[in-house]
């Protein structure tokens, strides 16, 4: 079944489906070892162009996803932000994730966590979700400060080796935060965009 994902607005943000005129951009920004410091690899257009096919598959199939981001009066595509479901086994698995990737001209100015802020509610409030999780690897500071933000916790004893990495990778080993629909309904009432 197909299902259109929603549009979700925030103060400075949309958070729609993904358009072919997004693909330039989106390819530019995968391609910027700044934005992929922490990925295995940069990627080529042909790459990128595939990891927004799936994304916009997925998103059909399950009507929520990793949504374009669109910073009105700014730029028409800054990057994705949402939900996923990890195609891997893990201590943590099956779940879903929030996880998000902006160009680097977008960096610093709180649009991730905004964003990132109401695709949580989204999951919450509309999905039913019992717990989001995000993950990225130790020294990814930016992300774990937006996770942390977000009111996501640690505990070491989650961290784990990435699966979809051979032994011996440099980002193989990967910090596991958490957030609970009951910690999100108390963040959420105390902690404005």
């Amino acid at each position: 079944m197909t299902t259109t994902p929603p549009t979700i607005e925030t103060p400075r943000l949309f958070l729609r489906p993904w358009r072919d005129s997004d693909l330039p951009a989106f390819a530019v920004m995968n391609a910027d070892e700044r934005v992929m410091e922490f990925f295995p690899k940069r990627l080529e257009r042909a790459e990128s162009d595939a990891v927004a096919a799936a994304i916009r598959q997925r998103m059909e199939q399950r009507g929520f996803g990793f949504w374009a981001v669109e910073a009105p009066g700014v730029a028409d595509f800054i990057g994705f932000v949402g939900l996923s479901v990890p195609m891997f086994a893990s201590h943590f698995t099956p779940c879903v994730e929030i996880g998000w990737r902006l160009a680097f001209a977008q960096w610093g100015r709180g649009y991730a966590t905004e964003a990132a802020r109401a695709a949580l509610g989204f999951g919450f409030a509309r999905l039913g979700l019992e717990e989001i999780v995000s993950f990225t690897v130790p020294k990814n500071a930016r992300s774990r400060h937006v996770m942390e933000k977000l009111g996501m916790t640690r505990d070491e004893a989650d961290d784990f080796e990435h699966p979809q990495l051979p032994q011996g990778h440099p980002i193989r080993r990967h910090v596991l935060y958490r957030l609970s629909r009951g910690q999100w309904t108390r963040t959420a009432t105390s902690v404005s965009c």
